[in-house]
């Protein structure tokens, strides 16, 4: 199986040390570079074109939000996930839709850094259930907080099964949000709610 080549762009040396000891020990997953500060990383982006990149958002110079602006106007494809000790929903809200894919918290298992690798390295989006409760805050204000969910899930391509999966929630309880979600936005299907969504900058998709 092909490697995935990962670029790393964290300010502290330990925290780059401690990443790259969780990832070291994966066959499939291969560091290709690191750097301490947005500008660095930028330029690292363009000589290695890396598969991922794993973010901190508060960088020297220049913050993370503005180098995954950067890096989606320079390289629409890049796959960047962000790992910040930030956990507002504004963050959140600002971070996706620059253009990240992934947003998690530096105190994120191993293992599940792993699964937002992979996911993200698909095409993928990755939101843990904790990042798309806090997004939804950003959602119209006549949406409940669980229909705000719900929609991030359809502008993700999730189908009912797997949107009741990330919510833990029943089937048929999803049916009735994502029916609640289009009436209350005033349109037809997924499709015309997603463009919507796009069209309110509510959410930035590939």
């Amino acid at each position: 199986m092909k490697q995935i080549r990962v670029l790393l762009i964290e300010d502290h040396f330990l925290a780059r040390v401690a990443l790259q000891s969780v990832l070291a020990g994966h066959a499939q997953i291969e560091v290709v570079g690191e750097a301490g500060d947005g500008e660095t990383g930028i330029a690292m982006y363009r000589q290695l074109h890396p598969d991922i990149v794993v973010l901190d958002l508060r960088l020297p110079q220049i913050s993370g939000f503005d180098v995954i602006s950067r890096l989606r106007t320079e390289f629409p494809g890049a796959r960047i996930i962000v790992l910040s000790n930030y956990r507002g929903s504004e963050d959140i809200y600002r971070a996706v839709r620059n253009g990240a894919m992934a947003y998690l918290t530096k105190d994120t298992s191993g293992e599940e850094l792993l699964n937002a690798i992979r996911n993200v390295h698909c095409g993928l989006r990755y939101l843990p259930h904790t990042m798309l409760h806090r997004l939804a805050e950003r959602m119209p204000a006549d949406l409940t907080p669980r229909e705000s969910e719900v929609l991030i899930c359809i502008t993700r391509g999730r189908s009912n099964r797997e949107i009741a999966d990330d919510l833990r929630i029943a089937e048929k309880t999803v049916r009735i949000h994502v029916s609640a979600v289009l009436g209350k936005m005033g349109v037809r299907d997924r499709t015309q709610a997603t463009i919507l969504a796009l069209q309110r900058g509510l959410i930035h998709l590939d």
